[in-house]
């Protein structure tokens, strides 16, 4: 299972974002992991890593729409 922190990461490549040097190891763990793989100086998803990422984006929509519909029918 990824930490929130590892997603972020995850969602930052998947966005072509630049991050900061000091996550640059933790790139080495989600590396290691088959998630993401270094072309040149850019890093990219790998099959997988593109899986996790819209996985957590179909959950967190999930616990969206029942917090919703939680706060619905405390009204």
């Amino acid at each position: 299972m990824l930490r929130d922190e590892q997603l972020s990461i995850l969602r930052d490549i998947s966005q072509s974002i630049a991050f900061a040097d000091d996550r640059h190891g933790k790139i080495g763990e989600l590396i290691a992991d088959g998630y993401v793989m270094k072309d040149g100086d850019l890093f990219e998803l790998t099959a997988k890593g593109v899986t996790a990422v819209e996985e957590h984006a179909a959950l967190g929509a999930t616990d969206a729409e029942q917090a919703s519909v939680s706060s619905d029918r405390l009204i």
